[in-house]
């Protein structure tokens, strides 16, 4: 069967994929372990949220298949392609709805991690905007989400091992090349996400991790120093 090569995933998509994936096991990792490795597993947070910031962003201003417009899923595409109907490229809308559902929980995540305590040495950077009541809630939830986003990550390495196996479809090569092989007329190579599109996502994912950090928050006021009475 004759095939052409496109440019599908283009390079900050790419990178924005791996960083991500390697930064939530080091969170996963570091907020087991707990303990001093809890100041890494913030900062793991913090990084993780301007991944995500940026893909917001990239998401509308990034090239053709980057664009949550291109794999949106609705009740049709995903009836189309229950049916066998689909013909698109990159993201099918089974796999858009794990997409969404992974980056939607993972911004739960971290948003809740920023309120978030240990009872002992760990606070989230915005921990001083809200009650401990309310913190202890959230981090709660924090760690209760832990379990679903587990699921979510098998689910999509399960899914991915089915294509490969089975369907004989690589996904992840075009993850790492950006090039795929499809058939005549199926798809056009991706367009647009130039390097202005770039440093607009880049420069608001840095706002964000910024005031996400706190840093802007007046510094406690230091504990007054008792002398002496002679």
């Amino acid at each position: 069967m004759n095939t052409q090569r496109i440019r599908l995933w283009d390079l900050p998509t790419r990178i924005f994929h791996w960083s991500l994936a390697i930064l939530v096991l080091a969170a996963f990792v570091s907020g087991k372990i707990g303990g001093n490795a809890m100041d890494w597993h913030g900062k793991f947070g913090l990084t993780i949220l301007g991944l995500l910031t940026f893909r917001l962003v990239w998401g509308i201003v990034g090239s053709t298949y980057a664009r949550f417009a291109s794999f949106f899923p609705t009740p049709a595409s995903v009836l189309a392609y229950l049916r066998g109907q689909w013909r698109g490229v990159g993201h099918n809308p089974l796999g858009a709805l794990s997409v969404f559902g992974l980056l939607g929980l993972l911004a739960f995540q971290v948003a809740s991690g920023l309120f978030s305590n240990d009872d002992i040495a760990f606070r989230g950077p915005l921990y001083d905007l809200i009650g401990k009541a309310l913190s202890d809630r959230l981090t709660g939830l924090h760690k209760l989400s832990v379990n679903a986003l587990i699921a979510l990550v098998v689910l999509h390495l399960a899914a991915i091992l089915y294509y490969t196996r089975v369907r004989k479809d690589n996904l992840l090569k075009p993850m790492l090349t950006g090039w795929r092989e499809v058939a005549p007329g199926q798809g056009t190579s991706a367009t647009g996400g130039g390097p202005i599109a770039f440093v607009i996502a880049l420069l608001i994912a840095l706002a964000a991790v910024y005031a996400a950090s706190g840093s802007w928050l007046p510094a406690a006021p230091s504990a007054p120093v008792s002398t002496p009475a002679w």
